[in-house]
């Protein structure tokens, strides 16, 4: 596990955007190894994020906003179960505080008030 958490922070360190896709995606998949058999509230949240992550890195062309957007929710996901982990919780908050930052939060939609006020659940048809 330290190995994986040396390696990593280092890349978040370096910049992620310095680290190519398939190095990415290969840290990614060590993540899931780990993460698989992890019985913590909220890992399998952790898990489907680090999957997408993983599908993005491969790809011939990723979506950057996607990529940040999963970084920013990776991280504060981490940070949350890190008080839950058995043990390396330190660098467990370390590693998603370093993602938080890395990545970048996606705004909500706009709410679309028209809908709002008129919506169509709960109506019986006539």
């Amino acid at each position: 596990m330290a190995i994986k958490f040396a390696a990593t922070m280092n890349a978040v360190n370096k910049g992620l955007e310095q680290t190519k896709p398939d190095k990415g995606a290969h840290l990614v998949e060590d993540w899931e190894t780990a993460l698989a058999d992890t019985d913590v509230t909220g890992a399998k949240g952790i898990l489907r994020d680090l999957q997408s992550l993983r599908k993005q890195l491969e790809k011939d062309n990723p979506d950057a906003d996607r990529i940040h957007a999963l970084l920013h929710r990776l991280g504060q996901n981490t940070v949350k179960i890190a008080d839950r982990a058995d043990k390396n919780g330190d660098k467990i908050r370390a590693l998603g505080e370093a993602l938080t930052e890395a990545g970048e939060e996606q705004g909500d939609e706009e709410e679309d008030k028209e809908a709002a006020a008129n919506p169509k659940r709960g109506r019986k048809k006539a």
